[in-house]
């Protein structure tokens, strides 16, 4: 098929299926974290297996992004990305179906796979699909549509929770899928990138999942079983041996997922480093708030889910003209400024406890954070794609993304275990509360890590310019480009 234009029928179904695609697996990262109150009371779980409601589909699809991506580039990227569409599909049923909070892990993972397939296929499609001047205008059409999205994400999952039951959240995303399929299926052309490698890198796959998977099993044990527990012990040391095996094997591989010699740009490597500190604390915040709104503060799921919104609209309005900053003072200012608000933010988030009236104690404080994310993200991405050269677009984009994931799946796993949670349950409110005061404290204090990093790592002014990147979810990765065949 012949590349499509923006402003044309074929163009539009093009950019419906990619949109709808994606927003899939954003709003999905996220708008679960409204439901686990009434999943904890319904299936009778844990605060580790609410943990690994979240970090399961976190998991899977932090460990295997980056094969998604060359399994685009290999054998095309839509057929991976409807394959991806599908898998997620059939794993939504499965979690909406699940029995058990067992069976919805399970099923939480598969989730997390076919994300994998299909996040990546998106903006590939996209930049291949259509004519070069017509790109431009595509992505930011897919960014602005899925900050909408990702916008009413919460509304349609607190409506669901209220009419009904937390496995809607999972099953309406069948017949969107079906939809997707559809479209995909007639409309979208293939591509693919003739001189992509034949070789995957399995070896980092493997030990990279293993590093993950292991730190993530133990922070989330550590609580309910003890620091000296086996069950904690052993797959702590089996992180820690699979990160070390990770790092050799992707210097030894012939094809590594992460080439590492891009970390000798002293730039990029502190983008990275900023990227881990500010999504942790993210991560964390996404997590925790909208708990603690409907446990502690007895808000609604509605309420509770509607409560963020300021920052996705705040995002939209602003991050370009954040991006616009960057580029005519440079990335440092922005970025050590940005994560100095958010934190100042956060300790104002700390103090929201049992009544907390939204107009005085939640939204100044949620303002606040979106207008320090807005400030920071934009130039944040933009360092960390401009500070390669433009043959390594691809790979820089595909290594910040999984940093941003990697870096909410550990928070995940390691906030409640940090704030002194122990034992307890994140539904009880006199169990959850002085978690979530010191958890968001610790947040506030990956943020300011983050902007002295900033300040010591990224340089005033990069070698070249970079373009402005939007940005859709405040609580996933910033929007990335992809190369093209």
């Amino acid at each position: 098929m012949e590349p499509v234009r923006y402003a044309t029928a074929a163009g539009r179904r093009v950019l419906l299926a990619t949109v709808l695609g994606s927003s899939l697996a954003f709003i999905d990262a996220t708008v679960v974290n409204l439901a686990l109150p009434e999943l904890g009371r319904d299936l009778g779980a844990s605060a580790a297996a609410l943990q690994w409601t979240i970090n399961g589909y976190a998991l899977s699809l932090a460990s295997l992004i980056l094969v998604g991506g060359s399994l685009g580039d290999r054998f095309g990227r839509k057929r991976v990305f409807l394959a991806g569409i599908t898998w997620f599909a059939l794993a939504s049923l499965l979690c909406g179906l699940a029995p058990n909070a067992e069976l919805l892990i399970a099923a939480r993972v598969l989730q997390g796979i076919g994300g994998a397939l299909l996040t990546p296929g998106a903006l590939a499609i996209l930049e291949a699909s259509f004519v070069p001047e017509d790109r431009a205008r595509a992505i930011g059409a897919w960014s602005g549509l899925g900050g909408i999205g990702g916008a009413l994400g919460p509304f349609l999952g607190g409506w669901l929770l209220e009419i009904g039951s937390w496995r809607y959240l999972f099953l309406i995303n069948v017949p969107v899928a079906a939809l997707v399929v559809r479209v995909a299926l007639r409309h979208v052309p293939e591509s693919r990138n003739p001189s992509a490698a034949h070789g995957f890198d399995i070896a980092g796959l493997l030990t990279g999942a293993a590093g993950l998977g292991g730190l993530t099993y133990g922070f989330t044990a550590w609580p309910a079983h003890g620091a000296g527990s086996p069950l904690v012990l052993f797959p702590l040391a089996a992180g820690v041996l699979g990160m070390a095996a990770f790092v050799l094997s992707e210097r030894r591989s012939a094809h590594p997922m992460i080439p590492p010699e891009i970390f000798r740009h002293r730039a990029f490597t502190g983008a990275n480093l900023v990227t881990f500190l500010v999504y942790a604390a993210n991560g964390g915040v996404f997590f925790l708030v909208v708990v603690n709104l409907q446990v502690v503060a007895g808000y609604p799921a509605l309420a509770a889910g509607l409560a963020m919104l300021p920052v996705t609209v705040i995002m939209l309005l602003l991050s370009a003209r954040g991006g616009a900053l960057g580029q005519r003072i440079g990335p440092r200012i922005p970025m050590t400024a940005g994560p100095l608000l958010c934190a100042t933010a956060l300790v104002l988030m700390s103090a929201m406890g049992p009544g907390a009236p939204y107009p005085t104690r939640v939204l100044p404080a949620v303002v606040l954070f979106g207008l320090g994310l807005a400030l920071l993200v934009a130039p944040l991405t933009a360092t960390a794609l401009g500070a390669l050269d433009d043959a390594h677009a691809g790979i820089a984009s595909g290594v910040n993304n999984a940093v941003a994931r990697a870096a909410g799946l550990l928070a995940v796993a390691v906030l409640p275990l940090a704030a002194g949670l122990g034992s307890g349950s994140l539904t009880e409110a006199a169990q959850l509360h002085p978690v979530y005061h010191h958890a968001m404290l610790i947040c506030a204090a990956l943020m300011v890590a983050g902007s002295l990093t900033a300040f010591l790592t990224i340089p005033t002014r990069l070698a070249k310019p970079t373009p402005n990147r939007s940005f859709c979810d405040p609580a996933a990765p910033p929007t990335q480009t992809t190369t093209s065949a």
